[in-house]
């Protein structure tokens, strides 16, 4: 539970530091406003046709009584809206770095830089870091997927589905927002999707409490796209405490 803490206490550090620097607050803003505004107009899209949507995959409710189908409907909605707020808060985030990788690599490197740099630095070209990035999301997205369906089923169940789903879906989104957060610094050293995967189940509890936070977090509303630049910050801080790294100021430098 310690680590649990300290690793929701890495996300409250990239808040101070972002407060404190407009010119992070300024670099990590802007791709993170231009998916909240598309991911806003996809949620309203959902929300408007749940009612559609619940007939439809309730198709063989049609012939129950009517207050057993409209409460297999109501759940059904409710499911796909929860399901939906899964699949929005993990693929924000991807669709987001995508986006912004250029300004979220500065933002990182300049985290980096503060507590005393990467001496074995990969110098990796803009198109090759966008290559990989894309790659390691679409492979991310696909793991939210492969969860979400068994999740979706579940939320049909009464209680458990309001209940224990979504503890298992903010556990599970939090594990996945780590692994995509941390992608910057790993690749900045050279290394790939399986030896982030690997450091951070070193540190499990860590990066599950900061994930679950930066989850947490993107289901407020707006909470996304104002907390995207700290949850970078606080990626980078992840990766470096999981690569044995010092986190505590080492050079004296303003962000």
């Amino acid at each position: 539970m310690r680590e649990f803490a300290a690793g929701a206490g890495l996300l409250g550090r990239g808040l101070l530091l972002v407060l404190r620097s407009p010119k992070i607050l300024g670099l990590g803003l802007l791709p993170a406003l231009i998916a909240g505004l598309l991911y806003a107009a996809a949620l309203a899209a959902l929300i408007a046709y749940v009612d559609d949507l619940s007939a439809t995959v309730t198709w063989f409710a049609d012939d129950w009584s009517e207050v057993s189908r409209n409460l297999t409907r109501v759940l059904a909605g409710v499911a796909l809206i929860g399901l939906g707020g899964l699949f929005g808060v993990l693929t924000f985030t991807a669709v987001t770095l995508l986006i912004g990788d250029p300004f979220y690599e500065k933002i990182s490197g300049l985290v980096e830089a503060r507590y005393g740099g990467v001496p074995d630095e990969v110098e990796v070209s803009l198109g090759r870091s966008l290559a990989r990035s894309l790659v390691d999301s679409l492979r991310l997205i696909g793991l939210s997927i492969l969860f979400g369906i068994p999740l979706f089923v579940a939320g049909f169940i009464p209680v458990v589905g309001q209940t224990v789903v979504p503890v298992i879906g903010a556990t599970i989104g939090g594990w996945l927002l780590a692994v995509e957060l941390t992608g910057v610094p790993f690749q900045r050293r050279g290394q790939r999707l399986r030896h982030r995967r690997a450091a951070l189940r070193g540190n499990r509890p860590l990066a599950l409490g900061f994930g679950v936070a930066v989850f947490a977090c993107f289901l407020i509303p707006l909470g996304a796209v104002l907390v995207m630049p700290a949850a970078v910050v606080g990626g980078t801080l992840l990766a470096r405490r999981s690569l044995g790294l010092p986190i505590e100021i080492t050079t004296v430098r303003s962000l």
